[in-house]
């Protein structure tokens, strides 16, 4: 079997968990055989880098290091989960002025070594600011960058097929919108199970008001749960979605999922912000559209966009962000 295409690929972080899942991942769906790791941790990175050779990919050219501009030099796609990870009694948003820095400097990094890459993913939390701040100081293109927010989506999917007791691929079109989070806005008017409306078994004995109002509750918290089932992040989660977005811009197949994407559209109420909005990954990259939904779930999706247009303000008074009428003159592209 080929891979589909020869390029670089760069997994950042790649001597934790979900970088060197990522690393596995990435030549089981035989993406490239082109795979660079990085990470500062020499001895775990190393480790990581002798699993991979033991899986004995065919025509696997796996190479590591910890040198930043070596493992981004040549890269057209590249993938981060390079900052601290969220632990048990965190949110998201504690992790907000470490990771930004991180960011800002990974940002830096692929303006000087890496400026015409195909596909950019950060996937480190709280990844709308993370992935906006690397955005703003890379230069890349916003259809060049994307975030993990297939998850919150994905979880919508799992809480709804087992309550409903079906296969999970029976219940469709699941979406939430917004920031990747608890502050989410879970849409119901898009779903269906089997070919029923979600919003036709709402209210009903199938699916009553309060239990509707319990699975929303786990989908925002589904990243705490799994912390407290596993002592650690999802890993395992994180490194199969959005390798799969890597593979739609590699093969032009399309992505079933939201992706976090660069928002300017004031008409619409949202600008300067990475969220989650409806999505199409292209060879070209993503492009967005706005959700179709009802009064509430809209303005669930401006509530979310409030709760992340604070955290993009904060990151800006750290001084990790320029002032928005700054952006344009580092990111040409913004």
């Amino acid at each position: 079997m080929k891979y589909i295409c020869e390029d670089k690929l760069v997994l950042l972080g790649a001597a934790g968990a979900i970088g060197s899942n990522m690393a596995q991942s990435a030549l089981t769906l035989r993406l490239t055989p082109n795979v660079c790791l990085y990470d500062p941790f020499e001895k775990g990175l190393r480790g990581a880098a002798e699993e991979i050779y033991h899986c004995a990919f065919p025509g696997a050219n796996v190479t590591w290091t910890t040198n930043i501009a070596e493992a981004l030099t040549g890269a057209k796609y590249l993938v981060s989960s390079g900052g601290a990870p969220r632990k048990e009694g965190m949110t998201r948003e504690d992790l907000l002025k470490g990771n930004c820095q991180i960011a800002e400097q990974l940002g830096k990094d692929v303006r000087q070594y890496c400026p015409d890459l195909k596909f950019c993913g950060v996937i480190f939390n709280p990844a709308d600011i993370t992935g906006l701040t690397v955005l703003v100081h890379s230069g890349l293109h916003p259809s060049k960058l994307g975030t993990l927010a297939a998850l919150d989506s994905t979880r919508l999917q799992t809480a709804l097929a087992q309550h409903f007791k079906v296969p999970q691929d029976q219940v469709k079109n699941c979406r939430t919108y917004g920031g990747h989070g608890e502050q989410m806005a879970v849409f119901a008017s898009t779903a269906k199970v089997g070919r029923t409306l979600l919003t036709n078994l709402i209210g009903t004995e199938k699916l009553t008001n309060e239990q509707w109002a319990a699975i929303r509750e786990h989908v925002r918290l589904g990243g705490k749960k799994v912390i407290e089932l596993r002592g650690r992040s999802s890993f395992q989660s994180p490194s199969h979605q959005t390798l799969l977005t890597v593979k739609a811009i590699m093969d032009g197949k399309g992505y079933d999922w939201p992706v976090g994407v660069y928002v300017d559209s004031p008409e619409n109420g949202f600008a300067n912000i990475m969220m989650a909005m409806e999505t199409t990954v292209t060879t070209e990259g993503i492009s967005w559209a706005m959700p179709k939904g009802t009064e509430q779930e809209l303005a669930d999706l401006r509530t979310s966009y409030g709760h992340l247009v604070k955290l993009r303000d904060e990151v800006i008074g750290m001084g990790i962000l320029p002032p928005i009428s700054e952006w344009k003159k580092i990111n040409p592209n913004l």
